[in-house]
């Protein structure tokens, strides 16, 4: 039986929370590589990519957003992230998202990916410190773009590569917890499902009319009727 639904997942806020070890590693890739202090809460982060990101913090910081720089940037904080996620003992996996999913994983007709603001090996240090990384066979990556409206495209080209299918827009569904997810799934005429798991309120998220909206993921089941894969 061939796939006929994709589901693209966010990262942070969505599958997990890592309690702040992504923000601690940005600040203190910053502080080794270009010896000064930064503050990531003077940015909007939430929902951007991490190349993006970087060139903010630079040009916040008084340096300039050169692809030298972002570049050594990201190096250092991908040099770090690991030992910062390992600190972080208060992270987690969000309510249901392992029941997720191992069923949508074992599900004939689906196929699940990433659609993330992490770089490619940040995804995969995040995902393989909460040991979900085996889940996703492909994605799209802040190495993509640092515009996270430009990485739908490249999801669904690794996506139809993988299985050999064309997924249509009606059975396209990305999942997300910023207003950011929202419309980057509107871009490609996805379908777009907010959960309010992140720094993002439902009501929110509801504001920004996506396909449906979550509190959270705690019944599993109410996800998979919306997906139209459970009665």
């Amino acid at each position: 039986m061939s796939k006929r639904t994709l589901i693209l997942w966010d990262i942070d806020g969505t599958l997990i929370v890592s309690q702040g070890a992504g923000v601690r590693a940005m600040e203190r890739a910053f502080r080794e590589r270009f010896h000064r202090e930064c503050d990531l809460g003077k940015i909007d982060w939430a929902g951007r990519t991490d190349s993006w990101i970087t060139g903010e913090v630079l040009q916040k910081n008084g340096l300039p957003a050169t692809p030298e720089n972002i570049q050594a940037y990201l190096e250092a904080y991908l040099s770090v992230l690991p030992q910062e996620l390992a600190a972080g003992s208060q992270g987690q996996i969000l309510p249901g998202i392992l029941d997720l999913l191992e069923t949508l994983h074992h599900h004939p007709q689906v196929a699940q990916g990433l659609l993330t603001g992490n770089m490619q090996r940040g995804a995969e240090f995040k995902l393989t410190h909460y040991q979900v990384w085996h889940y996703f066979e492909f994605g799209a990556f802040a190495d993509d773009s640092p515009r996270r409206n430009d990485l739908g495209p490249h999801a669904l080209r690794r996506a139809g590569a993988r299985h050999g299918v064309t997924f249509s827009p009606e059975n396209t569904f990305i999942i997300g917890d910023t207003p950011h997810d929202i419309e980057c799934g509107k871009v490609i005429g996805a379908q777009t499902i907010a959960v309010a798991t992140g720094h993002h309120s439902l009501a929110e998220l509801q504001s920004h009319h996506p396909t449906a909206a979550f509190q959270d993921f705690s019944n599993p089941a109410a996800l998979l009727r919306t997906l139209g894969l459970q009665p």
